[in-house]
């Protein structure tokens, strides 16, 4: 009796040690890792990340080490996806966390944002002309690395996911535009594409967190709300009189693939006046919100990572 009673006791023991750690400890994101990220790579060291200068250079060599750190591997053989705009060299910084289910691994959802700007600017304030971008779009990027963070650590997914930083989108889009193409001519198998702008400040009118270009598109905004059991995702009348589906980076994976993918943003410019401003500085950004946005966001990208069949589809034109 008394080794039986033992061999039980040892069994949980053992059982409680080798418990998955995600079961233990939840996973969440803090203000003070989305600080860290955006005070890097909205500062005046680098210059404002303008594609082809040395401080995006810096700052893409930073990406590619905080992906290393995490786990993320590489899509392609390193993790930057070279491209050319004009004579100047650019990259976009690509990671991927494979799917862990033998069949749904084969279909991608992309999680992007850009990390280049605008860099020096002739409109000078206060003896500044450096274009930092913080909220544009350093703020994005740092949701990007978040994310990975999480997924990293959970390995719960059963579709793969990229996490994309792009560069040159100040310049036209331009590497969402060749990875697109790039992506396409391999033909994998993309379901969606959720790409993260300006999300460094809140709204404080409207009865949601952050809206989705191109809302009635597709079901995106819907089932998300739907994953998440409340409103976090609505309609901008602005993004819309402004069609600011075309103006970010969804917008080559949707030309490409005619499949749902949209921007996620918190600001539609009517609650930020530093719109490539130099005083669009890290501490003009609300820290707390973009934890709050992205960790309530997350368990959609879970749930919409997991499910049996593609649920996320564009609606039928009227």
């Amino acid at each position: 009796m008394k080794k039986t009673l033992l061999l039980i006791i040892l069994i949980a023991v053992f059982s409680c040690k080798n418990a998955p750690k995600e079961n233990i400890k939840p996973i969440t994101i803090t203000s003070d890792e989305l600080k860290e990220t955006v005070r890097f790579l909205a500062s005046d060291r680098l210059l404002g990340r303008n594609t082809g200068s040395e401080g995006i250079d810096e700052a893409a060599t930073y990406l590619e080490n905080q992906f290393n750190a995490l786990g993320v591997k590489p899509y392609f053989e390193t993790y930057r996806d070279d491209f050319k705009v004009d004579s100047l060299e650019a990259f976009n910084v690509v990671g991927i966390i494979e799917g862990n289910d033998p069949k749904l691994k084969d279909e991608y959802i992309i999680i992007g944002a850009h990390y280049d700007h605008i860099g020096i600017i002739d409109k000078i304030v206060d003896n500044d002309s450096i274009a930092n971008g913080a909220n544009d779009n350093a703020a994005g990027t740092s949701s990007v690395i978040a994310m990975a963070k999480y997924f990293a650590a959970k390995k719960n997914n059963k579709r793969s996911l990229m996490f994309v930083l792009f560069s040159a989108e100040e310049k036209g889009l331009l590497g969402s535009k060749h990875l697109a193409k790039k992506l396409k001519a391999e033909n994998i198998n993309l379901y969606t594409m959720v790409n993260m702008e300006m999300i460094g400040v809140p709204f404080k009118d409207r009865d949601y967190i952050a809206f989705l270009t191109g809302y009635e598109m597709s079901n995106m905004a819907e089932k998300m709300n739907e994953y998440l059991g409340s409103k976090v995702i609505g309609f901008s009348e602005i993004a819309k009189k402004y069609n600011l589906f075309r103006q970010s980076d969804n917008y080559a994976f949707y030309e490409a693939f005619k499949i749902p993918c949209q921007t996620m943003s918190s600001c539609d410019l009517s609650n930020y006046e530093y719109y490539h401003h130099v005083d669009d500085e890290a501490d003009k950004l609300d820290y707390n919100h973009m934890a709050s946005l992205i960790n309530s966001v997350i368990p959609a990208i879970e749930k919409m990572s997991n499910t049996p069949t593609k649920e996320i589809k564009m609606n039928e034109a009227e």
